[in-house]
């Protein structure tokens, strides 16, 4: 069944329903057992909320050094310099990942440490590094899970041609990641291309809260350069494009000899509709259009949603027949990183559309947590993140019904608590929410393969450690493992740490 089509909307309206059947087994006990056997769970971060060391081993800067470095960008004025320090404290993180008994760690490569400029010459010191870390992760039995872009553009890049907004990147992209296939693929079998790109367009290039901080909101104060109507469509294709391109040279030249597979990891609120109006059902299938559809029909049927082409017209790019049938199947898996659910109701009149001028407005579709002054579950700390574990369910049965149920990795899941730096640390390893997080959400991704036959294989916790997140920088703590920003940077094992052990040792 194609996504926007008649039975696509019918099957969000069968989601509700069961999205209050998921609610009802969300505090089961669960087991490592009761998955399948070859299931792979693991832990999930980035290069640049973990690395730091931003002028070691020949890294160049990127476009997220230039925004975190800018006034007003990062809510506590932070940057992310030192971050948690992984690039010297690897081997101790990795000690951590084996001790809990998880299976896996997905990282990102950071392009500008294998070439500092983004392209020419290969930055070797950048190759010995993840060399020595792939290696670290396989003696301890930890397979890697490597993201060859998670929004780290060298800002080389960006400054000769704008980066993601030029057709070149397409090339230059492709360079960087056959250089990781030739580096580290004997090793590496499982390659991420892009992490969240719905996200990397929209906050980089229409609201311009992420970096580059492109946007041309009226009124808004933080950014003035861009055009939030064109240029998040224009990355978005370039991105697909890239992916599709690099998903092509591996397949032809590595796969086979290599052995591996590769997928993108895409990011997706589960919504529901605000009411059971024809409007409100109509609009939340439209909302998931201008998100998960976005990217995933062009990857599996070759076109964007016809609700995308419908309404945003001549402003979404179009694939030639030759680029539709390069994009089309380019993946062995789909990462779907899952957080919350949200409501979703019909955008009945313009003001959006007129304030915004955006790819937002452009979906005619309201997406908010909260009914009137009610909220749709208890909050966890970052204003957008509630704690729905229904929707985790709905949207694998979602993802099953609408493209054909293809392999699917959970490469995202988690929760926060805010960094109180008045709390003690005993007190701040106390998380017995992000506890009931975990068991909750994976309580119905486990209903979802057992008993409706979801086809997923992994499930990656987001964060090994609390961790600099992004505009939010040090003020948001998602780890399974406490760091103390005022104490050298120390790790200590919060109380989901010791229930991953158990839950994974049984």
């Amino acid at each position: 069944m194609v996504a926007g089509g008649r039975g696509a909307a019918v099957g969000i309206g069968v989601a509700v329903v069961m999205a209050v059947l998921g609610i009802q087994i969300c505090s089961a006990q669960i087991s490592r057992s009761g998955f399948p056997s070859e299931f792979v769970f693991g832990t999930a971060s980035s290069a640049f909320q973990y690395e730091g060391a931003i002028k070691e081993g020949g890294r160049g800067l990127t476009i997220w050094d230039t925004f975190s470095h800018s006034f007003g960008k990062v809510i506590d004025s932070s940057n992310a310099d030192d971050a948690v320090d992984q690039y010297h404290r690897y081997p101790e993180d990795i000690k951590l990942m084996k001790d809990m008994g998880m299976d896996a760690y997905r990282f990102s490569i950071a392009w500008s440490r294998i070439f500092t400029n983004g392209s020419g010459e290969i930055n070797q010191a950048g190759v010995d590094h993840y060399n020595d870390f792939i290696n670290a992760l396989l003696a301890q039995g930890i397979e890697p899970y490597v993201t060859l872009y998670h929004w780290d553009l060298p800002q080389a890049l960006e400054d000769r041609y704008t980066g993601w907004l030029s057709p070149q990147i397409i090339q230059d992209f492709a360079v960087f990641a056959e250089t990781c296939f030739q580096k580290f693929g004997d090793r590496v079998k499982n390659w991420i291309t892009f992490n969240e790109p719905h996200t990397f367009a929209t906050q980089g290039y229409d609201i311009g809260l992420h970096a580059p901080g492109r946007c041309s909101i009226l009124l808004h104060l933080k950014c003035r350069n861009g055009n939030s109507a064109t240029e998040p469509y224009i990355v978005a294709h370039n991105l697909l494009l890239s992916h599709a391109a690099v998903s092509d040279i591996y397949r032809r030249k590595y796969q086979k000899s290599q052995g591996g597979v590769i997928g993108i990891s895409l990011d997706v609120i589960w919504f529901v509709p605000g009411t059971n109006s024809t409007d409100d059902i109509q609009a939340t299938q439209r909302a998931q259009d201008f998100q998960l559809g976005w990217f995933l029909n062009p990857l599996i049927f070759g076109e964007y949603p016809s609700s995308m082409r419908s309404r945003v017209g001549g402003r979404l790019p179009t694939f030639s027949a030759s680029e539709s049938a390069l994009v089309k199947g380019s993946l062995d898996f789909v990462g779907i990183n899952h957080y919350t659910t949200f409501y979703a109701y019909h955008n009945s009149t313009n003001i959006i559309g007129v304030v915004l001028n955006d790819s937002i407005a452009d979906s005619g579709a309201f997406t908010v947590p909260f009914k009137g002054l009610k909220t749709i579950a208890e909050r966890a700390n970052s204003i957008w993140l509630y704690i729905v574990p229904s929707g985790m369910r709905s949207l694998m049965n979602y993802i099953k019904n609408n493209y054909g149920n293809p392999l699917v990795i959970i490469t995202e899941n988690g929760m926060d608590d805010p960094n109180d730096r008045s709390k003690p640390i005993k007190e701040a390893l106390k998380d017995e929410k992000r506890i009931r997080y975990h068991n909750g959400y994976l309580t119905n991704l486990l209903a979802a393969i057992k008993e409706d036959g979801c086809n997923v294989k992994g499930y990656f916790a987001w964060s090994l450690l609390d961790n600099w997140e992004w505009s939010a920088g040090f003020t948001s703590r998602f780890g399974l493992y406490y760091v103390d920003y005022k104490d050298k940077l120390k790790r200590y094992p919060k109380d989901s740490v010791q229930w991953f052990k158990n839950f994974l040792a049984s």
